[in-house]
């Protein structure tokens, strides 16, 4: 009864991202990781399934720049052109000195939940936020320019088409929570 419970259930679900990515899941087309989290999941600090897909292994800052947006929609980067309104975003301006804007950043991403930051230098943090209830991990990285004052950005599902505007969304609520730390 339970297998075909799970079955069903996970069936449902494997519809339901087809619904809404548009066809096939990413999850059905590369490996990933599904886990089943503790019973601890209740209390909102860790999501009840985990959809983590696989890291990737291209992200960092080449020769200045982030990694480009793929042609999903569930990308954002602050250096894409503004003619591609779908994936362009303002970068995170500072007035602060870049070390203080860099710690300013870090405090507001280990403020939000279900974050982990993977790695940072003196000028650049890469983050993975995971969703509340199905684990989805979305990319995060920030790139601090020194010449102008901004902390590009760049924030990407791993998984799926879309993403319901979730990394947009994150982005500016980053930038309001920076901007109130640096006034």
């Amino acid at each position: 009864m339970l297998k075909s419970g799970l079955a069903l259930f996970f069936g449902l679900l494997l519809t339901s991202l087809c619904w809404m990515s548009g066809g096939m899941p990413a999850i059905a087309q590369t490996p990933s990781t599904v886990t089943l989290a503790s019973a601890t999941a209740s209390s909102g600090e860790k999501p009840l399934f985990s959809f983590s897909g696989t890291p990737p292994t291209n992200l960092g800052v080449k020769e200045g720049k982030l990694l480009e947006c793929p042609n999903t929609p569930n990308c954002v980067n602050s250096q894409t052109p503004a003619s591609d309104s779908e994936h362009s975003i303002q970068p995170i301006s500072y007035s602060s000195t870049p070390e203080q804007a860099l710690a300013n950043l870090k405090a507001v991403i280990q403020d939000l939940p279900r974050t982990k930051i993977v790695s940072e230098s003196d000028d650049y943090v890469y983050s993975e936020f995971a969703t509340a209830l199905m684990g989805f991990v979305d990319d995060v990285e920030f790139y601090l320019d020194k010449s102008q004052s901004v902390i590009h950005v760049r924030s990407a599902s791993r998984l799926g088409k879309s993403d319901l505007g979730v990394n947009r969304k994150r982005v500016e609520e980053i930038r309001a929570k920076f901007a109130a730390l640096e006034a």
